[in-house]
């Protein structure tokens, strides 16, 4: 039986019957997000963050490099911290950690228009191993404007909050922290990333705040075959 009354032009007997039994799923879907999310809220208190990481911000309103530390990205009467951990890789002729990462690019490509709204709540912030120079001149040719730019360089941070291997390597990683009493504790990683993934699917650990995966999945050609965002398109 259908669950509305809504019909689109010229639709056949066939494409509804098929559309009904999508529509369950995705009310299915929609149940089983909520009951996730609420589970996610509920979470105790992780660790107590280790130190007060020493951190550098871009002022762009200056043009200049600022000192700055984890617990001062917190403002008053906002007591939750988002931190995006943005991958750079070896540039071509050794240089460490010169060229930015396609995927992590397009993630912060619409994550940086959602940063006034999102600033209304919560703290956000991106953070790279790079010098906070060149994500900032990344931002500069990006065109992004809103999202709070730092280099944990010189810290433990990455490492700690599993978005760096022992070769330093580097992952993206979302971590949430919590300010409680004056004190800051780790509240939550995409840690979907370390789970094995069942067969024929993508770790998918940050596709929550990466929208343009969500549009193709209601397409017929999906996400494609092997398709990832680029740094340019020709």
């Amino acid at each position: 039986m259908s669950s509305h009354q809504v019909r689109f032009p010229g639709e056949s007997d066939e494409y509804r019957e098929a559309r009904e039994a999508l529509l369950e799923a995705e009310l299915e879907l929609r149940r089983q997000i909520e009951a996730v999310a609420a589970q996610r809220r509920a979470l105790p208190l992780g660790g107590e963050v280790p130190t007060d990481y020493e951190l550098s911000e871009w002022d762009g309103a200056a043009g200049k490099v600022q000192p700055t530390c984890l617990s001062e990205l917190f403002a008053p009467g906002k007591d939750a911290l988002f931190v995006y951990s943005f991958m750079f890789k070896p540039g071509d002729e050794g240089l460490p950690l010169e060229v930015p990462c396609p995927i992590c690019t397009s993630i912060v490509d619409g994550v940086d228009g959602a940063v006034r709204h999102l600033d209304q709540l919560v703290n956000v912030a991106v953070v790279a191993k790079a010098p906070v120079e060149t994500l900032a001149a990344h931002a500069r040719a990006r065109g992004w404007r809103g999202v709070r730019l730092l280099s944990s360089a010189g810290t433990t941070f990455n490492r700690d909050y599993n978005a760096e291997t022992e070769d330093e390597e580097q992952f993206a990683m979302a971590t949430v922290f919590v300010r409680r009493d004056g004190r800051i504790h780790h509240f939550w990683s995409s840690e979907l990333w370390y789970a094995r993934p069942e067969a024929g699917q993508h770790p998918r650990h940050v596709d929550f705040m990466w929208p343009m995966w969500a549009i193709l999945d209601r397409t017929p050609q999906g996400r494609g075959s092997g398709w990832m965002p680029q740094l340019e398109y020709d």
